[in-house]
């Protein structure tokens, strides 16, 4: 069973991450679905473009005049770096979320989404389904 640890040592560590601000703008120039809100070191929220789309478009508010304080979505839910990939499904489905924080002794150290974790589990599969094929014909 794969560990959030062993993805972000696949995936990379990169964190995309604001302070309140323009967040659509950067969410589209990273491709990227969410970005977390930071207060210096310390997480403070995450922002998506669920968040957006519901929070800002949806209210017929403007871009320009909506801080990113006020859609941003807290307390955010987090995993660890030794929770299983698994676990974090689970935890994306029950809270209906597509990115989970990182957090290793109360540090941001990384960001996964839904489709990091569904990579993983084909890679895992498609892994395990050669072994077996190997071992068929061996």
């Amino acid at each position: 069973m794969i560990s959030v640890r062993q993805l972000l040592d696949r995936k990379g560590r990169q964190i995309f991450s604001i302070a309140p601000g323009d967040a659509i703008r950067l969410m589209a120039e990273r491709h990227v679905g969410a970005l977390l809100v930071m207060e210096g070191d310390t997480l403070a929220g995450i922002v998506s473009e669920r968040d957006y789309a519901r929070k800002v478009i949806l209210m017929g508010r403007s871009s320009a005049d909506t801080p990113v304080r006020d859609i941003m979505s807290t307390p955010v839910v987090t995993v660890q770096p030794e929770t299983p990939v698994e676990k974090c499904m689970q935890l994306m489905t029950e809270r209906r979320v597509r990115h989970l924080p990182v957090v290793d002794d109360g540090r941001v150290v990384g960001m996964v989404s839904i489709g990091d974790l569904v990579k993983a589990v084909i890679a895992e599969q498609q892994q395990q389904i050669e072994q077996l094929e190997s071992y068929i014909h061996s």
